[in-house]
């Protein structure tokens, strides 16, 4: 981006850009194959072609991309940054031709090569770029905005490696590096004249000017660059394409001249290798104070990073005058992780722009919106000033400020009361204070909402509750959603054309037509074709279970799914107790009833977690016992898929019968795993928490199967809890866990799985396993029953899809856009992208 008075060199004869359509683009394929990677033939692998095809892809995003950037400068658009520590977004190449309408055309290319779109997608990786459903909102909120042509950049972090690759050993999570960057990663552009540079460490010093103002300086820092890489992401058929800016951290200086020429090797690359772990790995684990330190460089990085690039965009068109700059910016804050950013923006506007605290204040409490993901006190994140101190001392001393005049408004809101102060305190008292970063967050923005119904009542009423009271008009409910181009469009193909038959095709853009399908719900021949669209779907599973699992799944039996992160809270432990009580009945010859199923679950547990690689063992254990047991097999397979991802999401939502949504009631903000097994037609079996809730509220409460304790009934049920009383009376836990306390599970293995048991009998069991229990069988008898008539279960199938037009991510930013950042969409033609100006530049600007 040229800067004010600067010339921008337009290269000779491009100014129009070269043609690159529909009808070059076998041609574009060859060029790239044979000369941008130097092939001749594509061999046994079809890692070339996949590069040459993606190179081929791209070209036509960047055009887009360009064209949509430069019509957001010119037309001086309100936009918004999403700041986000992840964005999952799981394959591109068949999302970009999809969105692009260029199925045909590559298809047709392909055949020159003797092979197929779908052969070609095997050969990209998943971008390690998220760990869980965080991420994985993000990938298809950026979807959404530009379907929506919405001018939204994306900004988050390049990971070398992803969180891990997980592998399955004697039944135990074994944790390997994902280097998904390994062989490239053809979609991205990078734009090092765009650099940052972030500041860690050093201290603060004063300084008058010749005005006798008083200013501090952040001096003697270690700094870091960031690096951009622009990743393109296309909207759904209409010529728009956003920007996703991740940051990759370099060192200013690749090495220490002199220490090497002294032969101090490791030291002259030490800050080097210092600098680049910042983005090496996803998510450190953070039980160690050198992981925290990582982890928080990472938050700062990103933001600081982050928001300078949009400041210097700003500075670039409009110089040095900020007092437009909070009507064409918003800066959405995707949870707790970027919640620095309000200090950062305050920093660069009072220091680099010098302007004073009221009017910086103004700036970001107008532009700064937060997104909070969680009920759970322990994840609002939490960072000792101490540690504050050593790394980012300047940012220390803005949120020491920031509190100290929130705290004069707290007092002035509650006189007297110093309670209300120590509670709403940005900083917590203890013999190690900590700052409270979602805190920070609330106090700094202007939009606080929650990401379900339930969500955002008990963050009013719960964990955020004195500041509804301070700020009620700050606080507001957008229900999650998931893509409907990926979820059921791109991995759903055969019902997918089976609804465009029925309805036509308009509902992949506008989801809400999905609802026409209610139309069909008993229509015969219908559930014969939407059938046959399962079974299709399910032997695809089960080809995928058999190569990761080696378990065999039969297509015939229902299918029951529970994939997502291991954590107690989500329960898989209950569901694996469920396995176990059918296991039991199958055993002592009580299979009336019982219809045959095979249950599938996966998911990563962190690295650190005790307890959830502890259940995924007892998982894959209680899998063995089932799956080697001749008394079993008509009626039970159980499988642990291994390293669970978007790409393997993609083949198991298609073919689930039942969606396991078991978390403890008040514990799940959203979720959207279940958004995604709703639109492909399975049926829930869950809890009221989350958007379980607005599901079963669009679906009708006859075609969602409910079980367990409310949340309003959690405290008052723990005040009382006596899980040993509720196991001696009912007979199915009791066999239940006598089979896991006899070591049936673990016979060569003693006393594995006590802390599992112990756990389940404590009175202090946060997740009410014990007590869920019952009502979760009596729920699972009527999923069977169900289930045992075809033509009801399809009734209920076809009503789910029809039912899930709400839970689009295009309803979720169409909200969010209203209501929040109050943005114009974009208008490009297919006459504007021929008249494209084609800049000096690596970059997507």
């Amino acid at each position: 981006m040229a800067k004010q008075g600067e010339q921008v060199c337009v290269v000779k004869g491009w100014q129009e850009g070269p043609v690159i359509d529909e009808s070059t683009l076998k041609d574009d394929l060859t060029r790239h194959f044979y000369y941008t990677l130097g092939r001749d033939k594509v061999g046994e692998s079809q890692h070339y072609l996949y590069h040459a095809l993606a190179l081929t892809i791209r070209d036509r995003l960047v055009a887009r991309c360009r064209e949509t950037n430069q019509q957001i400068k010119q037309d001086k658009r309100r936009k918004t940054a999403y700041l986000s520590l992840e964005f999952l977004m799981g394959r591109a190449l068949g999302n970009a031709v999809l969105n692009l309408d260029l199925d045909e055309q590559v298809s047709a290319a392909l055949q020159e090569y003797c092979t197929s779109v779908e052969t070609i997608e095997d050969a990209e990786h998943d971008a390690g770029l998220g760990n869980g459903g965080l991420g994985r909102l993000a990938a298809c909120f950026l979807d959404s905005c530009a379907s929506l042509a919405l001018p939204v950049v994306g900004y988050g972090l390049r990971y070398e490696y992803g969180m891990f690759n997980q592998s399955i050993k004697d039944g135990n999570q074994i944790e390997q590096p994902d280097n998904w960057l390994r062989e490239g990663h053809p979609w991205e552009l990078s734009a090092p004249e765009h650099a940052k540079r972030v500041k860690f460490g050093g201290y603060v010093q004063s300084y008058t000017d010749k005005y006798a103002r008083e200013h501090r300086q952040w001096i003697s820092s270690q700094d870091v660059l960031a690096v951009p890489y622009d990743v393109p992401v296309p909207g759904y058929k209409n010529n728009i394409v956003n920007t996703l800016r991740l940051w990759k951290s370099e060192a200013t200086d690749e090495f220490n001249l002199t220490e090497f020429n002294a032969g101090s090797y490791s030291e002259a690359v030490a800050q080097k290798n210092l600098a680049e772990q910042i983005t090496m790995v996803l998510y450190p684990n953070d039980s160690s104070e050198n992981g925290k330190e990582l982890r928080l460089r990472q938050q700062y990085f990103l933001s600081s990073a982050s928001i300078q690039d949009i400041v210097d965009q700003w500075v670039s068109q409009h110089g040095e005058n900020f007092t437009d700059f909070a009507d064409y910016h918003v800066f959405q804050l995707n949870d707790t992780h970027p919640s620095i950013a309000v200090a950062e923006l305050m920093r660069i506007l009072i220091d680099d722009y010098e302007l004073d605290w009221d009017d910086a204040w103004q700036i970001t409490t107008k532009t700064m919106a937060y997104t909070n993901h969680t009920l759970l006190p322990e994840a609002l994140e939490k960072w000792s000033v101490s540690l504050f101190a050593k790394l980012l001392p300047r940012i220390l001393e803005i949120v020491f400020e920031i509190n100290a005049r929130f705290l004069a408004q707290v007092a002035q809101q509650w006189p007297g009361d110093v309670e209300k102060q120590r509670a709403l305190s940005l900083i917590e008292e203890s013999d190690e204070p900590q700052i409270r970063m979602a805190y920070l967050a609330i106090v700094g923005s202007y939009s606080v909402n929650g990401v379900a119904a339930l969500h955002t009542e008990l963050l009013k009423a719960g964990l955020f509750k004195e500041f509804y009271e301070l700020w009620p008009n700050k606080f507001n409910n957008k229900t999650n959603g998931v893509t409907p181009r990926r979820w059921l469009a791109h991995c759903n193909v055969s019902l997918s054309e089976l609804i465009s038959e029925k309805i036509g095709k308009d509902w992949v853009k506008e989801f809400s037509k999905i609802s026409d399908l209610r139309r069909f719900y008993d229509d015969k021949k219908f559930h014969g074709q939407w059938q046959n669209a399962k079974r299709e779907n399910k032997q695809r599973l089960v080809d995928l279970v058999k190569a990761r699992c080696d378990v065999e799944f039969d297509v015939s039996m229902m299918f029951d799914v529970q994939v997502k992160r291991i954590h107690e809270y989500k329960r898989q432990l209950l569901n694996i107790l469920h396995v176990i009580h059918l296991y039991d009945r199958i055993r002592r010859g009580d299979t009336q009833g019982i219809v045959p199923r095979c249950v599938l679950l996966g998911g990563k547990a962190a690295p650190g977690y005790y307890m959830a690689k502890k259940i995924i063992k007892l998982i894959n254990n209680v899998a063995e016992v089932i799956n080697k047991d001749p008394l079993a097999a008509p009626y039970l397979r159980v499988a642990f898929l291994p390293n669970y991802n978007v790409t393997a999401m993609e083949t198991i939502c298609p073919a689930t019968d039942l969606s396991e949504q078991v978390s403890t009631a008040g514990k799940e903000a959203s979720g959207t795993g279940n958004m995604k097994f709703m639109m492909n037609g399975a049926l829930t079996i869950g809890t009221l928490d989350g958007a379980n809730i607005e599901i079963r509220d669009a679906v009708g409460a006859d075609n969602f199967f409910l079980f367990g304790a409310q949340a309003h009934e959690i405290d008052d049920i723990k005040s009382r809890y006596n899980p040993e009383h509720i196991i001696a009376q009912n007979s199915d836990l009791n066999n239940v866990m006598q089979l896991l306390q006899s070591g049936h599970f673990n016979l060569f293995e003693p006393c594995l799985f006590e802390d599992i048991t112990n756990s389940i009998k404590s009175p202090h069991d946060p997740w009410l396993t014990a007590h869920d229990f019952e009502s979760y069988v009596a729920a699972q008898k009527e999923v069977d029953k169900a289930y045992a008539d075809q033509t009801y279960w399809t009734q209920m199938s076809i009503l789910n899809t029809a039912a899930s037009g709400m839970f689009s991510s295009d309803r979720t930013i169409s909200q969010y856009s209203e209501d929040i950042w109050h943005l114009e969409p974009l208008n490009i033609s297919e006459t504007d992208l021929t008249t494209t100006t084609s800049h000096a530049t690596n970059s997507l600007d």
